[in-house]
């Protein structure tokens, strides 16, 4: 762990300063840290605006978190283009349309070759730093998009996908998911085949969205470290899509990482509370004027599904949560287990983003309020991006131990 670190200290040694963004809006010493350190944020649903013809990334746009000026502005040197698609959608339907949101983010490197690059290892997003480029990695948000079918699941790793999140918010037919009552137990024997062949491939396990048992049987079975690439802590905000202190602790013992989500109803108790999200009088209020704007329309009623939170939150509706919400829960998960072992996946584009921090361009304000609470440099670089590196290269040992493996028995 302590040469991952020496190594990545090493690369940003070498690493061009960023101008892009405006040096006032945080100390000297802040801006300094955050744009010479490789920031990755592990989990983004930009992908599903990538489906539309008309957006462009490379513009600067006045809605949503996340195109490459504001990522430029925001120091991100790494992103995780989540594909998902609803775990209602399943078969070769859910298989055909994962590919087409791993070829739309492929598209954008093709189309912005200056700014992005396709990257699926950690010396790719070291290289891609180095060279002043965006690494762009994609993870698959839902295992019921591989169709119980690992040759699937082969096909999505050779076209660049390095995690996979084993559910969504249902239950798959192989693992139970933290959105519904569990049907397996946790993870079947399939489901633990496929852990296996995650690790053999080389491609990060992904606990965000899985129930509680299936995240205990997920950690009997991975040989390789495993990520939560978008959940916070349960003891700040009792959503069962986050962690307890206890899974936050177990997560650590084998070496993963829980990178802190930035959703309101993850952050703030309060604001889980009001019900915003999928019930209660002002979900079902929001509900309706989507239902009213986009009809069946599913990209709109996500658009319009953000845009109304924000607009309830803005006028009192809905309990105010602030971005230092996001250091909280940061701080709470390094009291447990250390700095080595938290990092950042914000779920820009798929989520509600806390009051100042609204898109890409304003995380530098995270790097700055660890130093405020007395981090040191080292600690503040590997929760930015360090620990996520680290956990990449763990699972590309293990992919190599373990092909090595069964090269020798077959022989």
């Amino acid at each position: 762990m302590r040469t991952s670190a020496l190594l990545s200290g090493l690369a940003l040694a070498v690493l061009p300063a960023l101008s892009a963004s405006p040096e006032g809006t945080t100390s000297r010493r802040a801006h300094a840290l955050h744009f010479g350190s490789i920031v990755i944020d592990t989990h983004d649903d930009t992908t599903q605006r990538l489906l539309d013809p008309a957006f462009d990334l490379g513009a600067r746009h006045a809605d949503g978190g996340i195109d490459i000026p504001r990522m430029r502005q925001g120091g991100l040197r790494a992103l995780f283009f989540s594909i998902w698609l609803p775990g209602t959608v399943t078969g070769p339907t859910a298989v055909e349309g994962a590919l087409a949101q791993i070829e739309a983010v492929r598209r954008q490197a093709r189309l912005h070759p200056r700014d992005l690059v396709l990257a699926t290892t950690a010396a790719d997003i070291r290289r891609a730093a180095a060279h002043h480029k965006i690494a762009a990695l994609m993870g698959i948000e839902g295992g019921h998009m591989i169709n119980e079918d690992l040759s699937t699941l082969d096909r999505f790793f050779a076209l660049g996908v390095r995690y996979l999140t084993l559910t969504h918010s249902l239950n798959v037919t192989w693992a139970d998911s933290s959105g519904e009552a569990p049907t397996h137990n946790g993870l079947t024997d399939f489901g633990r085949t496929v852990v296996a062949e995650m690790n053999r491939l080389g491609m990060i396990v992904d606990i965000s969205h899985v129930s509680d048992k299936t995240f205990y049987d997920v950690l009997a079975t991975s040989q390789a470290p495993v990520i939560a690439s978008h959940s916070s802590c349960r003891a700040l905000c009792d959503a069962p899509r986050n962690l307890t202190d206890q899974m936050i602790r177990d997560l650590a013992a084998r070496g993963g990482v829980i990178q802190i989500n930035f959703y309101n109803a993850f952050l703030s108790q309060p604001f889980k509370d009001a019900g915003s999200a999928q019930d209660g009088r002002i979900g079902k209020e929001i509900e309706a004027l989507i239902k009213a704007r986009c009809g069946g329309d599913a990209a709109c009623g996500e658009r319009e599904w953000l845009r109304l939170e924000r607009e309830y939150m803005e006028t009192g509706k809905l309990p105010r949560v602030d971005w230092t919400a996001i250091v909280e829960h940061i701080d709470h998960a390094v009291q447990l287990v250390g700095a080595d072992h938290v990092g950042l996946g914000s779920d820009f584009d798929g989520a509600t983003m806390p009051i100042g921090m609204e898109d890409a361009s304003h995380l530098p304000q995270i790097t700055e309020a660890l130093l405020e609470k007395g981090y040191s440099e080292r600690d503040i670089r590997n929760i930015l991006g360090g620990n996520m590196l680290r956990v990449l290269q763990q699972v590309e040992s293990t992919a190599k131990r373990m092909r090595q493996s069964q090269k020798g028995a077959g022989r």
